[in-house]
């Protein structure tokens, strides 16, 4: 089993008291706050939620209002980073009327419980704005530039991450249906097309976390990134879409992905994650889109399978030095994508075993629970854990290394 070493400190904090001299041979309480790693999911099934409304659960995912509250302590006893929805079809249907405040309200929601939150996508051929189609492509491109300079600067401080654009590999000959940016990616090009979308969010939030995120993971998208990176088109990092509707990749083919996309030297983030607790896809669906069943059930074998796999991805992951974040792409099967069994809780609102193998994972074998230490005669404990920010008595520190760490107590 691999060590985690790369995802852990040791280090020696100097306790100080209030008047800032060491606080020696004294019982402190030494306690994990949070973890650096980000464990994310969407956080879909509470915009409605977090501005006090009624709501139905979204196609991406998402449950409506009643559920959204019994899921909440569920959510945040397991996730640190949420990712939002800003699909510009459901953002902005009409032109000039954005649903700004109500991603305002649900961005403030999460960060006010100390979440990191994204923004999923700021550009994408899918969900996009019907009001597009009546433009022409350089209008099109115009109101793209507007869009993410808008988004990224109204969000600023609560949305630093975001998912710039999604799925470009495929993008300039997407057929399922009519859009703008599939029109702009053909004639422009897919660097040009990145490029102004990139641009556009750096130039705005230079400190943003921008990513390039794809669901192929072919060597298609490893030449889109080479493309882009020799442009100099500044990526942040490299998103990976996992959705695994037809079976579980297995740690052999997840660690080949991941060391494929590693190689650009950038964080890679695992941004959709699913594992089925039923029956799989069928392996000759092309277009995850096209499998429609009237039921797609939840099933104890299936619930069993789920957690396996799901704890052996995410040890693949987290032994991964190159892996920042992992999202899971929905936290409860009702309004799961495609319909899928493949959230985390079932629909009635109960954990199902993936659930609580990910929480063990998280809260307990890579968690550091409160713990009373006595300090030394100079005011020092040790402290061993995974990196994330930890408290003294209350008090936060970063443990983000090895060495000396010195906190001073709160009066």
């Amino acid at each position: 089993m691999p060590t985690l070493s790369h995802r852990r400190a040791d280090a020696v904090v100097t306790v100080l008291g209030p008047d800032g001299r060491p606080l020696a041979d004294t019982e402190v309480v030494v306690a994990q706050e949070r973890h650096a790693f980000l464990f994310g999911n969407i956080g879909f099934d509470f915009v409605a939620l977090a501005g006090g409304e009624q709501a139905e659960p979204s196609a991406f995912g998402g449950a409506s209002v009643g559920s959204a509250a019994a899921l909440a302590d569920l959510w945040f006893d397991v996730f640190n980073a949420a990712t939002l929805p800003f699909y510009w079809g459901g953002f902005e249907p009409v032109r000039g009327h954005p649903d700004t405040a109500r991603l305002l309200a649900a961005a403030r929601w999460f960060v006010d419980r100390g979440v990191v939150v994204k923004g999923h996508p700021l550009a994408w051929h899918t969900v996009g704005a019907p009001w597009l189609l009546d433009l022409t492509t350089d209008q099109v491109a115009e109101a793209q530039d507007a869009r993410i300079r808008r988004e990224v600067a109204d969000f600023a401080g609560l949305i630093d991450t975001w998912d710039v654009i999604n799925e470009v590999v495929i993008m300039p000959v997407f057929d399922k249906e009519p859009n703008g940016l599939t029109r702009l990616a053909w004639e422009r090009g897919r660097i040009p097309t990145i490029r102004l979308a990139f641009d556009a969010a750096r130039q705005t939030n230079p400190s943003a976390t921008l990513l390039l995120n794809d669901f192929d993971m072919s060597t298609a998208y490893e030449c889109l990134i080479e493309g882009v990176l020799e442009a100099g088109i500044p990526v942040d990092a490299i998103g990976l879409q996992s959705h695994m509707h037809q079976g579980y990749w297995g740690e052999e083919k997840t660690q080949r992905i991941l060391d494929r996309f590693a190689r650009f030297g950038l964080p890679l983030h695992l941004t959709e994650t699913t594992l089925l607790s039923g029956d799989l896809m069928p392996a000759h669906v092309v277009d995850l889109n096209d499998y429609q069943v009237p039921a797609w059930p939840s099933t104890p074998e299936g619930e069993a399978r789920q957690a396996d796999e799901l704890e052996r991805h995410y040890r693949t992951l987290l032994a991964h030095p190159a892996v920042q974040a992992a999202t899971y792409w929905g936290i409860t099967d009702e309004g799961a994508w495609l319909g899928a069994p493949a959230g985390l809780v079932r629909t009635d609102g109960t954990p199902k075993p993936a659930y609580d193998a990910l929480r063990r994972l998280v809260k307990d074998e890579w968690w550091l629970a409160p713990t009373r230490l006595r300090t030394s005669s100079s005011g020092r404990v040790p402290v061993s854990g995974f990196l994330g920010t930890y408290s003294v008595d209350g008090t936060p520190f970063p443990l983000e290394r090895d060495g000396e760490v010195v906190v001073r107590l709160e009066g």
